[in-house]
């Protein structure tokens, strides 16, 4: 990239959208400062630490050749940044309504120092309710107006559509990228911001090699309100279509059908699609609970009734209380079993456990009297710190958990459950009982090994 093609781009806050649009825009070659108030994280950052789990993304924080620096003071850095990207967390209040303290607090500092002779371009990549772009605005023209200052400046929506475990592949290769913004210069400097993105002109890290066959990305420009919809209207529109695979798993199961085959046979409508058609123990993780939550929220507000986004947390939830009945129909008593659940993260390839499913099952099994043993490969520690009170026995294997258990359930479609020795886990269990809340593994497969299986759906 030309150095004059270079932006100098700020983005507050380091979590898997902070830190990985940050990690990326400086690899495409502009000069990017990530601030985080956490000078703990500030400082693992520094040396190459990532603190998340994602793969790829250490590898390029280590690569990026100085392109990217880390600190945990916004207002030095705020003059003569070409764009600022709001990427805090936002965090859902208990009413379902989302919580704005933290991007409403980064919009107060930015007010305060921004250069009213050369404001930058303020974007909002957070996930924020229809209309935060306004209130941004509102909240940075106070501060000004408390310095005495005024001047144009652009509030921007450039919505995130990240999936965790992909989040770096998805910044470098993506479907479209999505730019709700008033004014024509906001939009062309945010078109430079992407450019070698849009146009593919990159060298792509090994760490995340270019797809075979990918075309270029769209551009779909828009106003801040509408990017801001197109957001929850696409998570909503995904956590629905889980949901509805699953509500016809408990069809097939009656009937005798198989959910798999099902979806395949649907899912090869190009009206449709084979993506999240896989029936299972339910979605979780930082977007769609919360997302599907703050929209219903929202559609309250204007007196809008979401009936089917509605039906889709329903169904959901319901998914969590079928892996315990399974249980239940296959040990006929679960106070005094031994459960051991494979698969703590709400989906494969991050340390994610926000809302998986995991939690809420391990929470029955608890209240039901079961004796509970858990493994995950990289969640581990993340399930320590949030329920640090919580009687499960973790184990380092597969095998550790299995040894002595009664049954098995697998939360998480980690790969490597997909290439384990079953007949020796079954040999380690008091009974051969596995419910495969992935529908992961092969049914008849596992019966041959001595298992009594059990999939959704199947």
């Amino acid at each position: 990239m030309k150095d004059a093609e270079k932006l100098n781009i700020v983005i507050v806050g380091t979590g898997y959208v902070g830190l990985t649009t940050g990690v990326a825009l400086g690899y495409i070659g502009h000069r990017v400062t990530c601030v985080d108030k956490d000078r703990a994280i500030i400082e693992k950052l520094e040396r190459g630490i990532s603190t998340i789990y994602e793969p790829g993304l250490e590898e390029l924080i280590t690569d990026d050749d100085g392109a990217v620096s880390f600190t945990d003071d916004l207002l030095s850095h705020l003059p003569g940044a070409d764009i600022v990207i709001i990427a805090v967390g936002t965090p859902a209040k208990s009413n379902g309504d989302t919580d704005l303290s933290y991007v409403e607090a980064v919009a107060r500092e930015i007010g305060r120092a921004m250069d009213p002779k050369k404001p930058p371009v303020i974007v909002n990549k957070s996930t924020v309710p229809i209309g935060t772009a306004r209130r941004v605005e509102t909240v940075i023209k106070e501060e000004l107006e408390k310095r005495g200052e005024s001047c144009c400046f652009s509030v921007a929506s450039n919505p995130e559509f990240l999936r965790e475990g992909n989040a770096l592949h998805d910044t470098l290769y993506p479907d479209r990228i999505v730019v709700g913004a008033e004014d024509m210069q906001a939009l062309n400097l945010i078109r430079q911001m992407y450019a070698p993105i849009l146009e593919q002109i990159f060298i792509p890290p090994q760490a995340v090699p270019r797809p075979e066959g990918y075309n270029l990305p769209a551009l779909v420009t828009t106003s801040p309100t509408s990017a801001e919809l197109i957001k929850y209207t696409a998570n909503s529109f995904l956590a629905m279509k889980i949901s509805f695979i699953n509500e016809f798993a408990a069809i097939a199961e009656k009937v005798g059908a198989d959910i798999t085959e099902v979806a395949k046979g649907i899912g090869l409508d190009r009206r449709i699609g084979p993506g999240f058609l896989n029936a299972g123990v339910g979605w979780g993780g930082s977007c769609f609970p919360k997302d599907v939550r703050s929209i219903l929220f929202t559609a309250g507000q204007y007196n809008c009734d979401l009936q089917m986004v509605q039906a889709a947390l329903e169904v959901n939830y319901r998914q969590k209380v079928r892996v315990i009945e399974k249980l239940q129909g296959m040990l006929k008593v679960i106070r005094g079993s031994t459960v051991g659940v494979l698969g703590l993260a709400f989906k494969p390839n991050t340390d994610d456990i926000r809302e998986s499913p995991a939690i809420e099952v391990i929470r029955m099994l608890l209240d039901m009297g079961a004796r509970v043993k858990v493994y995950d490969p990289v969640a581990e520690n993340k399930y320590r710190q949030t329920f640090p009170d919580q009687d499960v026995v973790y184990c380092r294997t597969v095998e550790e958990a299995a040894r002595d258990s009664d049954a098995l359930v697998i939360l998480t479609d980690w790969e490597e459950f997909s290439h384990l020795p079953w007949p020796e886990i079954g040999s380690l269990m008091n009974r051969q009982v596995l419910v495969d809340g992935r529908n992961m593994l092969d049914a008849e497969e596992l019966a041959g090994c001595g298992f009594k299986y059990s999939g959704i759906g199947r």
